[in-house]
């Protein structure tokens, strides 16, 4: 029995560049509620965030960038190489940390919860969890995918090798996910854990369960229409659905017509690790579509695709309260839909009348959202934002 007694609560670890967060989200997609204890961490650490300060005035004020963020790759390249050093740090920063993953823990609605933890094993929260889950991998693969992000071949090795062996890890697990094949063979072994955890099968009833929304028709208008106006489809009814594998060619499909973008089923697993889609269905027929992520309770949409033939303010409004809907469920704080400059005008009144405002990148005051829409932002796009929580799990000091 863990520490939460109406929860069932996986304690998700492994090695640098192993694949937890591809793991995590697979977790998510079945019906969990899923924590990022390392992305909390780089928010406690956030300007006027409860460890900013304590950071500042053991290390320095050097690590501080123009903006005077902490910049995480200075404090990275000490703490990897000093573990007293990177012990001080956690000593910040883990009794932060771990109240908000109480908090959030208990006002999930989830009865399954998934906190992954780098350094799951070295903290109290290893006790406290029902089940040890570690995503594995070969050495080869964490060095591809170091490289893939950027790190020079000889720092990646280096961040391998100066962390806690993987095996003991291993030793500590309930479930092992081999992450060295493809997403196909990764998702099969993260369905085969769930299917064994109690309530799971309930979670995933509740997650992919169908929402349809009825459409009222819009009022007739007495504008001729323009010459090349195409007819609108005439729908009815909606259904609202959770994009999972069974649905990645509709995905592919739908994102290719509508961007010319080529993607495969493959494609579009390897994107379930870095984000969800929800789905509008008329009559089977996919008709528009939302790439979001909901990650340290921020939820930044990146994709907003609805077809020509759709009418669109009635797919549009339905999506975004969708989204509003599960953003909420994830407890995330505000919302950002990323628009293309040239988007249809009834696409951006759309988000208006749902409550979402023009956003310059300068406006947004709270730094950690700040950074998120920075890192997340397509090119040529506008922002839009609209805040879905009145409390925050990181208070500012």
């Amino acid at each position: 029995m863990g520490r939460w007694e109406d929860k069932y609560v996986i304690g998700l670890t492994g090695n640098i560049a192993m694949g937890k967060s591809l793991v995590r989200r697979m977790l998510e997609h079945l019906g969990a509620y899923t924590i990022d204890a390392d992305g909390l961490t780089h928010q406690a650490m956030a300007p006027g965030a409860p460890a900013y300060k304590p950071v500042i005035a053991l290390f320095g004020q050097w690590l501080l960038d123009s903006e005077r963020r902490i910049d995480r790759s200075k404090l990275g390249a000490v703490v990897f190489a000093h573990p007293e050093a990177l012990a001080l740090l956690e000593k910040i920063t883990h009794p932060v940390i771990d109240q908000a993953i109480n908090t959030l823990i208990n006002r999930a609605r989830h009865k399954v919860v998934v906190v992954e933890a780098i350094k799951l094993l070295e903290t109290p929260l290893a006790t406290q969890v029902d089940a040890i889950w570690v995503v594995d991998a070969s050495e080869e693969n964490q060095l591809e995918r170091l490289k893939a992000r950027g790190l020079p071949h000889l720092e990646a090795l280096k961040r391998i090798r100066v962390q806690n062996p993987q095996a003991d890890k291993l030793a500590r697990a309930s479930v092992v996910i081999t992450n060295n094949g493809s997403p196909e063979e990764t998702w099969s072994q993260v369905q085969a854990g769930w299917s064994q955890i109690k309530g799971a099968a309930e979670e995933e009833a509740v997650q992919a369960q169908v929402q349809r929304v009825e459409i009222k028709p819009a009022p007739a208008s007495d504008a001729e229409p323009a010459r090349d106006a195409k007819p609108k489809m005439t729908i009815t009814a909606l259904d609202i659905i959770r994009g999972m594998p069974k649905h990645a060619e509709q995905i592919a499909q739908l994102i290719h017509q509508q961007t010319g973008r080529e993607m495969s089923r493959t494609d579009v697993l390897m994107a379930f690790g870095q984000k969800s889609y929800m789905l509008a269905m008329a009559d089977n027929t996919p008709v528009g579509l939302v790439g979001f992520l909901v990650e340290n309770l921020v939820t930044r949409v990146d994709e907003f695709l609805i077809i020509d033939a759709a009418p669109i303010p009635a797919v549009a409004t339905t999506l975004l309260q969708a989204i509003e809907n599960a953003s909420r469920e994830l407890q995330s704080e505000v919302g950002y839909v990323f628009v293309p400059n040239d988007a249809a005008q009834e696409m951006i009144q759309a988000l208006s009348e749902q409550g979402y405002e023009d956003t310059k990148l300068e406006d947004i005051k709270v730094p950690a959202w700040r950074e998120a829409v920075r890192e997340a932002r397509p090119e040529g796009s506008r922002v839009y934002s609209k805040k879905l929580r009145a409390e925050r799990v990181l208070k500012p000091l």
